[in-house]
């Protein structure tokens, strides 16, 4: 049994969703499952975009024989050497021996890096801006390095005016059946997954992002197909706008983010108290203890938010793991542009608060509201007042 959607009259996805996979990359939770987006250009050449992870190889073969319907498979384009997308070439040569591999020079090399020589196939290799005409369509290749890896490009179909956007654009979470974006509440089902996602796969590359999004501003795009979540033909604005905060490290909202690594809950006290006298004075806040929560999910927010309070307890002298975990996920992915309040806690010699501005001062244009509010076990009542006013100095 195939489940295949028409993009247009002539193009399908022939893609699949994923609810077994535990760990995106090994790394990131996926507790609504992942999809695996190919499409397949039904022209006078047959032309694959992509291929699929191994998981879902079966559903994927299917799918393809059935549009296919007899006729040969002539080009497959690679856009991204990633696993999840190339694990499957292999099988697909060997199914059709015949194809055309068109990929840039630096696939060519991942290619045989993944494969050795176990994969033989003739291989066209295209350069920014080449075309590709397969009859009706006209295939044009960008070649867009480190979104996310060196090797990606994108293909503009000028025909369709669709942008095969590579890993670019994409969402965790499986789509349910659905295949475009208008087709789910993606604001209050998928916003928070496709947020998640840039921030953690694509966050660290704001430039090179913002590299694609000025090469996508002289095309004529009316829909974009990545290669992770939904296809959108309608709302580009919306997402395009997304991208251009989030490559340039700019806040979607004001709002605050409040984290905390507490080993008994006397920071995560605080850390409560901080957010109800935020609520009180009509902030958004959104509260994470970083013992429980995943920091992917909270890198996600502190993308999304202008403001943090970050509360953690001091541990063997020094920073407590959870929270210095986060803060160097925040380097690791290029964090900038935020205003941050700290809290450190400590019985005899608390250490957390130096060491969390030692980190922090290494990224560039994070604002620390002075002073660091210093505890020792537990808040003292007349520490109240000093909390109340960090309040207010950060969101002043």
């Amino acid at each position: 049994m195939t489940n295949v959607r028409e993009v247009t009259n002539d193009i399908f996805w022939i893609g699949a969703d994923d609810r077994r996979l535990a760990l995106f990359e090994n790394t990131y939770p996926l507790p609504n499952g992942v999809s695996y987006d190919s499409y397949i250009i039904m022209d006078e050449k047959t032309v694959l975009m992509d291929c699929v992870d191994a998981s879902v190889a079966d559903i994927f073969f299917e799918n393809l024989r059935n549009v296919l319907n007899g006729r040969l498979l002539d080009f497959v384009v690679v856009q991204h050497m990633e696993p999840d997308h190339s694990a499957t070439l292999a099988r697909l040569i060997e199914m059709y021996p015949d194809v055309t591999i068109i990929c840039n020079a630096k696939t060519e090399t991942m290619i045989h890096q993944f494969f050795k020589d176990t994969l033989v196939a003739k291989i066209q290799l295209v350069k920014e801006g080449e075309e590709s005409t397969t009859g009706r369509h006209t295939l044009k290749f960008i070649m867009t390095p480190m979104v996310h890896w060196p090797e990606v490009m994108m293909t503009y179909d000028e025909n369709a005016k669709i942008l095969f956007s590579a890993d670019a654009f994409g969402c965790f979470g499986a789509m349910n059946g659905a295949l475009f974006a208008d087709e789910v509440n993606f604001n209050d089902d998928y916003l928070s997954e496709a947020r998640r996602y840039y921030a953690n796969i694509v966050g660290k590359y704001g430039a090179p992002v913002q590299a694609v999004l000025k090469k996508s501003a002289a095309l004529d795009i009316q829909m974009i197909c990545p290669l992770h979540g939904f296809v959108w033909r309608k709302g580009l604005d919306f997402l395009l706008d997304k991208y251009e905060k989030w490559s340039t490290y700019q806040p979607e909202e004001n709002a605050v983010v409040v984290a905390y690594a507490s080993m008994y809950g006397n920071t995560a006290k605080v850390a409560e108290k901080a957010a109800t006298l935020l609520v009180k004075k009509g902030y958004p806040v959104r509260v994470y203890d970083l013992s429980k929560t995943s920091v992917d999910v909270v890198l996600g927010e502190i993308f999304r938010a202008s403001h943090m309070i970050l509360a953690s307890a001091t541990h063997d002298g020094g920073l407590f793991a959870p929270m210095a975990h986060l803060i160097q996920e925040m380097i690791a992915h290029n964090m900038q542009n935020r205003k941050v309040t700290l809290i450190e806690n400590g019985s005899w010699a608390p250490m957390a608060g130096k060491e969390m501005k030692t980190l922090l001062d290494s990224m560039k244009n994070m604002t620390i509201v002075e002073p660091v509010l210093s505890i020792k076990s537990t808040l003292l009542e007349a520490q109240e007042k000093d909390l109340e006013k960090l309040v207010d100095a950060l969101v002043a």
